[in-house]
């Protein structure tokens, strides 16, 4: 039974009971405290812990979902995957523990031509709770199990959360037995991998705090109704109902696992290590796969950081595997392939998806081999030292820095004859991963409780009427002052006022919050910020400038008219330079990212190389051209489905219900989802200024453009500025380049003539500079302030050319000089003085310590410097005097 089978026949078998079925929601989660979407349950936490009423008594779905918590157990195990599909059904309020049990039980034991999944009951266990004597009567009454196949286990194994503050409860688990071939007897108490779970039923009846681990957690309190989550893994049961030992061996992850197979040359099965590196390859291809298409892509920090780890895992397994070059491309159209019937914009998205697949790929090749030749510079070092371990420092700076994996650096150093010292890199490991915990758990600390707007949120959604009224009469819902809820606030205070209606726009879809008042009897309070907390609700933060404002009384949202204005500006003239951009570029420019505020906007977009003068120009011209041409601008409210096939692009990052609003300037010509406010018509844009073009990480480009009255002033600051150069340079505006690159020429030339003669000035001191040298031992010593020098390869040149007229006998230079307000040492020796134990190296470190900097540089020669150029002389004695004691 295929993969896509099973997630059709459990959704039919749900909506036949009742169940409203709806889409996964994205992999990104919504919750500030997450990364990703982790369990099934996230992107109904607002629903299960009363937050939000939701708009289903019971529903079901098929949730994409992505972990790595266990990630160095992908490929061992039979079950562990980083991505992985939650079938589950939900109850809000409506059926419990019976309703889910019975459920989980007719549909797995029902037959196969009944549309069930056709599991034989004798090879199914269940665990509950030890404390829920219900849950493990319900099983008794409701199925066949004997008593023997009901264990009861403790709170690490059968109480469920996120790990988080929010919903919780006890749960009771199903078990697939898989056979005496797979392990010993004695039921899922065992931990044994011959016990699959295969179906988690949630009873989610409280709510908790406090949370420092699986097991140590408050309970504050018990939910404003019961309610059910389930979670069945697709994965799971794919791979016991197609006969196959593990979840990578299942037709959605398979085609990627022979395709490493096919480039490498090596066969699946003969080898245990090799297994692992293949079920590594394509676990984290599929993931990566996902991951782009939901919009994350590769970075050094948050989701872009963890996609960035799985791409670089698989490079990092095929390269082990024996296989140095480019093989994404492979990889990556096979996961497409095995996954498009389920996800079809994984094919429809493919350019822009295999575009940063190849480009990460090729980076992360660069990096292995620029890693290999700083490894071994470090192992040659290590050798001439006379050490046999490479230095745990040296490790963790390629692993931390460079992104060379440590496995490789065990495995090159090995062939060079010597170890790692492991310990010392494990322990900056630890280091690093506590300091990423503690990270993790202000963030988690610093996350609102947003239980606060649950009473507020259920008194209905706030109406936004600022599309049409720029003033809207409401009346006061409720009041926060420090996350607490309170009936009063007065001038002074800063508080967040929910309004039943608001004229007021809540930031959202890359438009900054509306700036404005809201005014009542006797008060006046200015809006700070604009936000929806949790889904429905708008909340203004506001501080009271006047009076006192109280729960209940009336309020009157007021839009500050003339930034409004400017802000549909920049929002109108980002959806025309998006259009632009694809008339230019084509289909595969498609958004990541965008910021528009009152005359300013910010547009990131798929791209793998800058952009050339000629083709901003041309993106620029194409959408003024758009503004000449008064295009109107219409927005429709219609279903998500009617949305795309009208050809609406989705916006990065942005979540849409099943009703959604679409915008259109000039018809299909610019055709977007999108909530913001807008002009009329094209024209009332006024004016586009492309200021900027850049990068913003591998194969992402940013725009930036002023709009309107502030466009115009950029404009006119440019004129004035050319008028100035006219004028300053008697030149006819057309004939400015010109002039500026004749002065500039003039200028380089006149630098360099002046540093000839720096130079020369310098040489012309050799004979002089050499009659200075001092006896320290059996050494020749100069040791010199030059005042100050041009640069520092002056300097440097100087001390070498003096220490070859030193002699062969043992000679060492050190000069000095102040280069630009900074202290600049070299150190230069000759072979003898070297014999005789003088290290330019170290000698320069002695100077640099003094002078408040460091240096380093090779036996025959170094630089250092500092900041403290009062310390020259200082740092030439303590030069003199190293020597001196050498020689002693």
């Amino acid at each position: 039974m295929k993969t896509a089978e099973i997630a059709r026949r459990y959704l039919s078998y749900f909506e036949k009971n009742g169940h409203t079925i709806v889409p996964s929601a994205s992999l990104v989660s919504d919750d500030p405290a997450l990364l990703f979407t982790v369990a099934g349950m996230v992107p109904f936490i607002p629903y299960l812990r009363g937050d939000v009423p939701a708009p289903y008594v019971r529903v079901a779905d098929s949730q994409k979902c992505l972990r790595t918590n266990d990630i160095e157990e992908v490929g061992k195990t039979p079950r562990h995957g980083t991505f992985f599909q939650m079938l589950g059904n939900w109850s809000f309020g409506d059926y419990f523990k019976e309703g889910a049990i019975a459920y989980a039980w007719e549909l797995l034991t029902s037959s196969e031509e009944d549309g069930g999944l056709g599991f034989d009951p004798k090879d199914l266990w269940v665990t509950v709770y030890e404390e829920d004597d219900e849950a493990h009567d319900l099983w008794l009454r409701l199925t066949t199990l004997p008593e023997e196949r009901i264990q009861r286990l403790g709170k690490d194994t059968n109480y469920w959360s996120t790990g988080l503050p929010g919903p919780a409860g006890p749960c009771s688990e199903i078990f697939f037995d898989r056979g005496p071939a797979y392990g010993i007897d004695g039921g899922p108490a065992t931990d044994d991998d011959r016990y699959v779970e295969i179906w988690n039923l949630v009873f989610m009846e409280y709510e908790i705090t406090d949370v420092t681990s699986k097991t140590d957690f408050t309970i504050v309190g018990e939910l404003p109704a019961k309610n059910i989550d389930t979670g069945l893994g697709l994965e799971r049961i794919a791979f016991i109902k197609q006969g196959v030992d593990n979840m990578y061996e299942t037709d959605q992850v398979r085609p990627v696992l022979d395709r490493a197979v096919a480039l490498s040359g090596k066969a699946y099965g003969a080898d245990h290590t090799d297994d692992v590196r293949f079920r590594v390859i394509a676990d984290h291809v599929r993931s990566s796969l996902m991951l782009l298409a939901d919009g994350v892509t590769p970075s050094n920090e948050g989701r872009g950081y963890i996609l960035r780890r799985l791409m670089r895992r698989a490079v990092r397994a095929m390269r082990l595997l024996g296989v140095d070059g480019p093989t994404f491309p492979e990889l990556f159209t096979a996961s497409r392939d095995a996954m498009k019937e389920a996800y079809p914009e994984v094919a429809d998205d493919w350019q822009r998806i295999s575009q940063y697949a190849i480009a990460e790929e090729e980076t992360f090749l660069r990096t292995l081999a620029s890693g290999s030749t700083i490894l071994d510079l470090a192992l040659d070092e290590t050798k001439r030292s006379g050490g046999t371990a490479l230095a745990g420092a040296e490790a963790f700076l390629l692993h931390d820095t460079y992104g060379f994996p440590i496995d490789l650096t065990l495995e090159v150093a090995e062939e060079a004859g010597l170890s790692v010292d492991r310990d010392a890199f494990d322990t900056l490991m630890k280091e690093q991963r506590e300091r990423a915990k503690a990270d993790a758990r202000s963030r988690k600390r610093a996350i609102a409780d947003v239980s606060v707007y649950r009473a507020l949120r259920a008194q209905g959604e706030t109406v936004f009427t600022g599309y049409t009224d720029l003033e809207t009469e409401s009346s006061v819902l409720g009041l926060l002052v420090d996350g607490q809820s309170v009936t009063r606030a007065g001038q002074g205070q800063i508080a967040e006022v929910i309004l039943a209606e608001t004229s007021l726009y809540a930031e959202s879809g890359g438009q900054v919050a509306d700036k404005g008042i809201i005014v009542g009897p006797g008060f006046e309070l200015d809006v700070l910020d604009v936000q929806r907390p949790v889904a429905g609700l708008v909340s203004h933060t506001v501080e009271v400038r006047s009076g006192e404002v109280g729960v209940g009384q009336p309020a009157t949202s007021v839009v500050d008219a003339v930034n409004r204005r400017a802000a549909r500006q920049a929002h109108s003239a980002t959806h025309l330079v998006h259009a632009a951009l694809r008339d230019t570029l084509g289909r595969s420019a498609t958004q990541a990212g965008s910021l528009n505020r009152a005359g300013y906007l910010r547009f990131d977009f798929t791209w793998g190389q800058g952009l050339s003068e000629a083709t901003r120009t041309e993106i620029e011209e194409i959408a003024n051209n758009a503004v000449r041409d008064n295009l109107e601008v219409t927005t429709r409210t219609m279903s998500l489905t009617e949305a795309k096939e009208l050809g609406a692009m989705a916006l990065f990052g942005e979540k849409y219900g099943d009703t959604v609003r679409m915008v259109d300037i000039g018809g299909p010509w610019s055709r977007e989802l999108c909530a913001g406010t807008h002009v009329s018509s094209s024209a009332e844009v006024g004016l586009i200024n492309l200021v900027g073009e850049s990068s913003v990480g591998a194969s992402n480009r940013r725009v930036e453009a002023l709009v309107g009255l502030d466009a115009f002033r950029e404009l006119a600051a440019e004129r004035a500025i050319v008028s100035q150069l006219t004028s300053s340079l008697k030149t006819p505006r057309d004939q400015l380049p010109a002039r500026i690159a004749e002065l500039a020429a003039n200028l380089k030339a006149a630098e360099k003539k002046i540093a000839q003669f720096e130079a020369k000035a310098l040489g012309d001191r050799l004979p002089a500079l050499a009659e200075t040298a001092q006896r320290v031992g059996a050494m020749r010593v100069v040791a010199q302030s030059l005042g100050t020098a041009a640069s520092a390869d002056d300097i440097r040149t100087l001390a070498l050319q003096l220490r070859d007229r030193l002699g062969a006998d043992a000679a060492v230079v050190a000069l000095a000089a102040d280069v630009n307000g900074r202290p600049v040492v070299i150190i230069a020796t000759n072979e003898a003085a070297r014999a005789a134990g003088a290290k330019a190296g170290a000698l320069v470190k002695t100077a640099a310590s003094i002078l408040g900097g460091g240096g380093g540089g090779r036996d025959d020669v170094a630089q250092g410097g500092g900041t403290d150029v009062s310390a020259l002389p200082a740092a030439l004695s303590a030069i003199a005097g190293a020597l001196e004691g050498a020689a002693a």
